[in-house]
């Protein structure tokens, strides 16, 4: 007796959206990681629910402040954006970003199994790794970094005051001292290899 086995493609697919919109993700020399964030998230989650799918966000700032349910169609996208663009910026706290309580939030608020786009620049306290390795063991989990250039090599402009995006403590440094350049461009190359 022969068997026929048809196979119908898998519509019925949920993404989450997992944003950070801390204060380090504001940054950008020109274009800031925000904009790049939700200009992200804007096409592929049009490009999924164009296919009938369903879209559904969590959005971070000082915390988990907005989840998005999961939802189809056109105005779910823009729903999406609308939250992401409209919202106070984060402030600087002590200790920077928690990604781990959104990485948290996410294992608690995402049931069924589903394609998770973590959407941050991943400059976080350490620690949500561990959570990180959880989700991706229950979701197919895709990791999208924002990157501005300026993170890397920071430019000769003299005399400058810097300040930490995520605590809000300030310095002043001296841009001209090519020593002080090649100990940033390092440090910055050693927090990409973490």
């Amino acid at each position: 007796i022969p068997h026929v086995r048809q196979y119908n493609e898998d519509r019925d697919v949920t993404a989450w959206f997992l944003v950070d919109l801390s204060p380090s993700v504001g940054f950008g020399s020109n274009v800031s990681k925000t904009d790049v964030a939700v200009q992200f998230t804007g096409v592929v989650a049009r490009l999924l629910t164009r296919r009938g799918n369903r879209v559904g966000a969590v959005l971070y700032g000082h915390e988990v402040d907005t989840v998005v349910p999961a939802g189809s169609g056109r105005q779910q996208v823009l729903q999406i954006m609308h939250r992401m663009m409209h919202r106070p910026p984060a402030k600087p706290m002590p200790g920077g970003t928690r990604l781990d309580e959104l990485l948290r939030h996410a294992l608690n608020t995402i049931k069924r199994r589903s394609i998770v786009f973590v959407v941050s620049d991943f400059i976080a306290a350490p620690g949500w790794d561990a959570p990180l390795g959880q989700l991706a063991s229950r979701h197919d989990v895709i990791a999208v970094r924002l990157y501005d250039p300026l993170e890397m090599d920071l430019p000769d402009l003299g005399l400058i005051v810097m300040q930490d995006a995520e605590t809000g403590e300030q310095v002043v440094v001296d841009t001209q001292a090519r020593g002080f350049r090649h100990r940033f461009a390092t440090a910055a190359r050693r927090r990409e290899a973490e």
